[in-house]
């Protein structure tokens, strides 16, 4: 599904993240040990089962002469080079949350830092009620039937809490549960397609374009009128 936006509707809350971002950062609204934490999810590590992340490289490479910015640009928009499938789409869209706090690490003032961190599993939260009958009916019910596979909404919610008193010493990581499971500690993931810099850089490039909004452009991040707030 895509907004009226143009921007494919797992991809949305990524742009709405980076203006607020961008907009406090120009107004010099954050402490300057302000910690940013923003939801990603466990299909951006990969290995999760019905959920798959599109490879970039190989995508940029095969529809876009190898331009990655286009890329990330295609999948935010559901441009017309991506086969869509909704499960691909959130895992695409997480994956892209987790560069884009990597791209926006390098970009913050010292004493400031940001993280990607996945709630986990928490399926009381009814965040499968949209989902494919094959999803919601068949996979979340023999998911909850395995210890350790769900956890309620105030365990996942207690992440954010716990990550906003982390350390700059990890701005820029994405924090998800342990390799194989969907509850429990969390911890930095380390998968080697998430230290991709091109792609992380790609991805800041490309979510500007589309939001319009850029940390070198305040002009862009006052409301076009009184009644239309853009961050």
């Amino acid at each position: 599904m895509v907004t009226a936006a143009g921007v494919e509707a797992s991809e949305a809350p990524l742009i709405g993240h980076h203006q607020l971002t961008v907009g406090l950062l120009r107004a010099d609204l954050l402490n300057p040990d302000a910690r940013i934490v923003i939801t990603s999810a466990e299909p951006a590590r990969g290995g999760v089962p019905m959920f798959k992340y599109t490879d970039l490289p190989a995508f940029a490479t095969k529809s876009y002469q190898g331009n990655r910015t286009a890329a990330v640009e295609a999948l935010i928009r559901n441009g017309p080079n991506v086969k869509y499938a909704p499960n691909n789409a959130y895992a695409d869209a997480k994956l892209i949350i987790a560069w884009w706090v990597a791209a926006l690490a390098r970009r913050l003032p010292s004493g400031m830092a940001v993280y990607a961190v996945s709630p986990g599993a928490s399926n009381d939260t009814k965040v499968a009620r949209n989902a494919g009958p094959l999803l919601k009916y068949l996979m979340i019910p023999i998911v909850n039937l395995i210890p350790g596979m769900n956890q309620t909404p105030e365990t996942a919610a207690r992440r954010y809490l716990q990550a906003s008193e982390f350390g700059t010493d990890v701005s820029g990581q994405f924090f998800a549960s342990a390799q194989g499971k969907f509850s429990g500690p969390m911890e930095v993931q380390r998968q080697p397609h998430l230290y991709d810099r091109a792609s992380q850089e790609a991805t800041w490039q490309a979510v500007i374009k589309v939001s319009g909004v850029d940390l070198s452009n305040p002009a862009r991040l006052r409301p076009q009128d009184p009644n239309k707030i853009l961050y």
